[in-house]
């Protein structure tokens, strides 16, 4: 059994020793250890691995030296302010007085002249009680301009005393995240510093590209929903829909003689505004079949699963969508690299796993793929017929590509994508993953192939590319 500890240490020599030593004594093998003075100098974060009673003891040990944190997600926290104050000597005697008065302990202090008449006091306030703050804050207009700075989107990190306490608890309100779900957006963003430090990226570059994602996330939802829509015309009786959000996947419909296809679903938190969206497009959504095919199983395409009745899938995708439910790891998570991103990703937008019962396996998957893309069957929708081709993995393993060559059409997944049709919007969320994983595929080199592998599958004619992300690409093969 594994269970990680955020641990509230002292700053002094010989503390890990002392936690250290705890786990020792009990037959505890210690897995990770995570701990950067220059980001948090209380905070250590320890895996470790042990039987349930050895690590309920342990959970006994370590509360009686103090060790295990028990304050509550945004109980306490640094608020910084800066103070507007006329550049003359003792103006700011009042404030200190008034910050004295509130008993407030001051973290932070910075100033300097900027050859105006004023000079800019920026101070962190150790703030344990919100109510007392806005008091406070009512009382410092009295006497200058005040100016609420927010912690997560400074530039410098003021106080290291409880950096992850508050960065973590500026997330999760953002996202409206559960208790329990900040606990693990905590440890899952240092794991995601600590993996991304040791590949040499900054740890504060980290933190500010995670910040940055969901930031976009939370812009993007209720009225500020607004998704690209676009109606491309196949045949009289057949047409698809391309529904293209800021952040996350595009979910194709396809209307064939009267009956719809899904493909792909984006986020979960989009939920809500993703359905009224389908119900404005289709008469009768809600009580209709919901029909579902996944090109393969990412967060951002399978976020809405459970919605729909039945859930079309080659082998591969069908397993790791099993895997998710029975909460073993999904190949995302397999990959070291990426654990840490889309775990993050997974809590910040609400992914719940779907019920395997609803998946149908249509193809299976090759033993052994010799070359880019492999041909797995066939498949048939109103007056759509297409070839189903698997990749090796390069993006994902699972991942599928489907080519109608009577109607000239590619539906791509993440495989290939249309770059220079991205909306603004997707491109600015388009630059975190690949910060925040490395890189956005399984294997770069292997997808460089498939991407060119499924335009050499393509004939001699004008063709239409749906990929996952942006806008289609027409595509023109010559003899």
């Amino acid at each position: 059994m594994k269970k990680t500890y955020i641990t509230s240490m002292p700053d002094h020599i010989g503390a890990f020793l002392k936690a250290s030593r705890c786990f020792s004594a009990l037959g505890i093998n210690i897995t990770r250890v995570s701990y950067n003075k220059a980001v948090d100098s209380h905070t250590l974060f320890i895996d470790a691995e042990g039987t349930a009673e050895q690590l309920r003891k342990a959970d006994e040990e370590l509360e009686k030296i103090g060790y295990l944190r028990t304050d509550e997600p945004g109980k306490t926290s640094i608020v910084l302010l800066e103070f507007c104050l006329k550049d003359v000597p003792g103006s700011v005697t009042d404030v200190l007085t008034l910050i004295s008065e509130f008993n407030f302990n001051i973290s932070y202090i910075s100033s300097q002249e900027n050859g105006t008449d004023y000079q800019y006091f920026k101070m962190g306030l150790f703030v344990d009680d919100a109510d007392k703050i806005s008091c406070f804050l009512d009382r410092a207009q009295e006497l200058c301009q005040v100016r609420v700075i927010d912690y997560n989107r400074s530039e410098k990190v003021y106080d290291n005393s409880i950096f992850y306490s508050t960065y973590v608890h500026g997330l999760a309100q953002r996202m409206e995240l559960s208790a329990e779900d900040h606990q693990k957006l905590l440890i899952n963003v240092n794991l995601a510093m600590q993996t991304l430090d040791e590949e040499g990226l900054s740890p504060y570059r980290t933190f500010d590209s995670i910040s940055k994602f969901a930031e976009l996330l939370s812009i993007s939802r209720g009225e500020n929903f607004s998704p690209r829509i676009s109606t491309h015309k196949i045949s009289e009786s057949t047409e698809i829909l391309l529904i293209e959000p800021p952040c996350g996947s595009n979910t194709m419909i396809i209307k064939s003689c009267g009956e719809y296809l899904f493909i792909d679903s984006g986020y979960a938190c989009y939920r809500p505004e993703m359905l009224a969206i389908f119900e404005k497009l289709i008469p009768g959504f809600r009580s209709m079949k919901k029909k579902i095919l996944i090109t393969h199983a990412d967060v951002d395409h399978c976020g809405l699963l459970s919605e729909f009745d039945e859930i079309l899938a080659n082998e591969k995708t069908a397993e790791c969508l099993e895997n998710e439910y029975n909460g073993r790891n999904g190949y995302r998570e397999e990959n070291f690299l990426h654990k840490p991103y889309i775990s993050i990703c997974k809590i910040l937008t609400g992914y719940q796993p779907v019920d395997p019962q609803k998946i149908t396996k249509m193809w299976k998957s090759p033993a052994s793929a010799g070359k880019p893309l492999t041909q797995i069957g066939f498949f048939t929708f109103g007056e759509l017929n297409f070839e189903v081709y698997e990749g090796k993995g390069g993006h994902l393993p699972g991942e599928i590509v489907l080519v109608d060559y009577e109607n000239h059409i590619a539906v791509t997944g993440d495989i290939y994508i249309n770059i220079r049709g991205l909306t603004p919007e997707q491109a600015k969320y388009n630059q975190y993953a690949p910060i925040l994983m490395t890189s956005v595929d399984t294997d770069p080199k292997l997808c460089a192939e498939e991407r060119t592998a499924v335009l050499q599958r393509l004939g001699v004619g004008e063709w239409q590319i749906f990929g996952a992300h942006g806008f289609k690409k027409d595509y023109s093969v010559r003899l």
